[in-house]
C-alpha cells in the first residue's frame, strides 16, 4: 500500500508518491520471483501492471492532461515499458520512467513505482 504522498519542493509543487524500500523490494520480488532475465523480469512487470493497474486515468504531460489508456512493450529489442497516452487523436508512447504520475494515483500505480525502482 502507498503512503501518504510527501511533499517534495516548493508549496504549490506536484506531490510525488513514495513507498517504503521494504514495500518496493516485496513488489519487484513478486514480479521477478520466476524471471531468468532481465527480458522475462520486465515481462513479469508488464503483467502485474496489466493484472493491477486501472486504466484508463488522466496525467498532465507538459501541462496538457492526457489519459494513459494501456501499458505496452517499446519493442525494437528495447524491453522498456511504455504508457500509451492520448490527448483527442494524438497518442504517443512514453517511458514508464518519464510518466509524470497524478497526485491521487489509480489502483494498481505501486507497479509503476516498483518498475521504476527496478529500473533504477
Amino acid at each position: 500500500m502507498t503512503r501518504k504522498a510527501r511533499e517534495n519542493g516548493p508549496p504549490g509543487k506536484r506531490r510525488h508518491p513514495q513507498l517504503s524500500q521494504q514495500r518496493l523490494a516485496a513488489l519487484v520480488e513478486e514480479a521477478t520471483v520466476d524471471a531468468y532475465n532481465e527480458s522475462e523480469q520486465a515481462m513479469g512487470f508488464y503483467t502485474m501492471l496489466e493484472n493491477d493497474l486501472r486504466l484508463p486515468f488522466d496525467t498532465e504531460i507538459l501541462g496538457v492532461t492526457v489519459t494513459v489508456e494501456s501499458i505496452d512493450i517499446a519493442g525494437n529489442d528495447d524491453e522498456r515499458l511504455v504508457a500509451v497516452c492520448r490527448k483527442g487523436k494524438v497518442s504517443q508512447r512514453i517511458s514508464l520512467e518519464d510518466l509524470p504520475l497524478p497526485s491521487t494515483l489509480p489502483a494498481g500505480a505501486e507497479w509503476i513505482l516498483a518498475y521504476r525502482h527496478w529500473r533504477s
